[in-house]
């Protein structure tokens, strides 16, 4: 039996570009704050042309690995940078939207996460993300604070709280999870029936949450914020079937719809 064969892949330029980039990086010649060479000493050396450069340079600015500076002057240029949290929030946020994870799946990513970065805080969380933390949840507690601005500085309470937890990878990722589902959280607190209580029953979460961490007590933190968790966001999560059984029954609809419609087209040719 003859063996299968298959096309070779021919890559991008700009996927060359990026391999090269790479490469200095893992070797440690490319550094956060680095700066790299100005575009028009870089192509040649690479042997590319400046649109198959720029093409590379912007995927890496997506990623969250190179911010780029336009115009002159010693800021100017591209910049090895790090910046992990925005670029994986937006990804994740895409991946979400096109429907590549559930809703049952980013609550228990948040839950096993929060868990873990709750728990960890309240053994060795630093002072500065507690009074961070602290400052935020007092924001929170303005009477005048909007629903948006509420879902924001929501996040960045959790965010200090995984920040404290001494795991670095822990608080990104909290924060990118989050991020995920952001729109979706705030249309859910923008419709709340009593926002003045929904804000009033977060807040008293949030407080003993803050409470438990700063008192050293790691278990109960993380089963009140699993709690937090699937008290709110898992409302989010039941409604998820209904939404898919809605899908089901238009999808099944319009499969009647079809098959009466082969039918009047049989009758017809019989006729």
């Amino acid at each position: 039996m003859s063996a299968e064969w298959r096309p070779v892949r021919q890559p991008r330029t700009h996927e060359l570009v990026l391999e090269r980039i790479e490469e200095r990086v893992l070797a440690g010649e490319l550094k956060a704050g680095d700066r790299l060479p100005p575009e028009r000493e870089l192509a040649p050396v690479l042997g590319v042309s400046r649109s198959a450069l720029r093409e590379a340079l912007r995927v890496l600015e997506t990623i969250g690995v190179l911010v780029a500076q336009v115009g002159r002057g010693p800021d100017a240029g591209a910049r090895i940078v790090r910046n992990p949290d925005d670029a994986l929030g937006r990804l994740l946020r895409l991946h979400f939207a096109l429907g590549s994870y559930s809703l049952h799946d980013v609550l228990e990513a948040r839950v096993v996460l929060e868990r873990s970065s709750f728990e960890a805080a309240a053994e060795h969380a630093p002072a500065e993300d507690l009074d961070e933390a602290e400052a935020l949840l007092e924001r929170m507690q303005e009477p005048e604070v909007g629903v948006a601005d509420f879902n924001d500085l929501d996040t960045r309470f959790h965010v200090a709280i995984a920040r404290g937890s001494g795991n670095q990878l822990t608080s990104t990722l909290t924060s990118a999870v989050r991020e995920s589902v952001r729109p979706l959280i705030l249309r859910a607190l923008e419709t709340a029936e009593d926002w003045p209580a929904t804000a009033g029953a977060l807040n008293a979460e949030h407080t003993e949450l803050l409470r438990l961490v700063r008192a050293g007590k790691g278990a109960k933190a993380a089963d009140l914020v699993e709690a937090h968790i699937r008290g709110f966001h898992g409302t989010l999560v039941d409604e998820e079937p209904q939404a898919d059984q809605a899908d089901q029954a238009d999808q099944a609809d319009q499969a009647d719809q079809a098959g009466e419609a082969d039918e009047v087209d049989e009758v017809g040719r019989e006729g």
